[in-house]
């Protein structure tokens, strides 16, 4: 788990409550006024999953849920990123014992965050490839802010294939034949492309904005009775989420196969040094 420092603001309207949990990865604020969490990655430069923000982000997650948060917002600190997703150098040259404790870290996130019963939504203020793509494909409302950023799986680049649990939802997502074809060339998706397709369901100007739109969605809830609404989204999601929760050694197993080959540890010595020279 990780430290918090729990900030709370006195507010001059005595029914009106807010405050601030801050870790060096996450920061959750919420607002009694209207129930809802938001949680907004903050590991500089850009978000990357590694096992120590995975873990602070399944912790906040179910926080929110275990403190009957109305919903959840996930956003980024980051001004111009909202993730790039999984982080390579969690994979690259590591033994497997550390490779088997970073899986396991993503996939219990992800099976929080895609089976939280209460309406999520991520305000996504910037880049989202590859496991950010994932995040914000697991939330069932997404806002996209407009800019030179793109989103998508693009794994493939990477000689690498993303795991079942993250291609079900994108093809559940954008359709089957969108996402073989995005998939199989690891296409990144401009905003306006993404919001045609149906990746995205609104693009707006700034993130004052997509906050603002993803607090309108969770507050359209607000005369659907929970029992009904937890009920529904736990049908929705049921088979993606067992499909992992019966499968994650096999898919661990997958993962450990793939990542361990010389030509994918290669490309992704060859990416870190690109990177390097930015």
């Amino acid at each position: 788990m990780f430290a918090v420092r729990r900030i709370f603001n006195r507010m001059q309207m005595p029914l009106y409550k807010s405050y601030t949990t801050n870790s060096k990865l996450v920061e959750v604020t919420h607002e009694d006024a209207t129930g809802i969490t938001t949680i907004s990655m903050a590991r500089p430069p850009v978000n990357c999953l590694d096992k120590a923000l995975a873990d602070a982000l399944t912790t906040s997650l179910m926080e929110a849920q275990k403190n009957q948060s109305k919903g959840v917002i996930l956003t980024s600190s980051l001004p111009s990123v909202f993730s790039a997703g999984f982080d390579i150098m969690e994979m690259y040259n590591r033994s497997e014992k550390y490779l088997t404790e970073y899986w396991t870290l993503l996939q219990d996130m992800w099976l929080t965050l895609y089976g939280l019963e209460i309406p999520v939504a991520a305000a996504i203020n910037g880049a989202s490839p590859a496991g950010g793509c994932m995040l914000a494909i697991s939330c069932e409302y997404r806002v996209l802010v407009e800019g030179k950023h793109t989103i998508g799986l693009n794994e493939t680049k990477l000689g690498m294939s993303a795991p079942i649990w993250i291609k079900n939802p994108y093809i559940d997502t954008i359709g089957y034949r969108k996402a073989e074809l995005a998939l199989l060339k690891g296409t990144l998706f401009q905003p306006k492309e993404a919001l045609e397709i149906g990746l995205v369901d609104e693009l707006v100007a700034d993130k004052t904005s997509a906050i603002k739109k993803c607090e309108e969605y969770i507050t359209s809830f607000k005369k659907i009775p929970a029992l009904g609404l937890r009920t529904t989204k736990k049908v929705l999601r049921t088979n993606n989420l067992l499909w992992l929760k019966e499968n994650r050694k096999t898919d661990l197993n997958n993962f450990l196969a793939l990542i361990q080959v010389p030509s994918v540890q290669a490309g992704l010595k060859l990416y870190i040094e690109s990177l390097k020279e930015k």
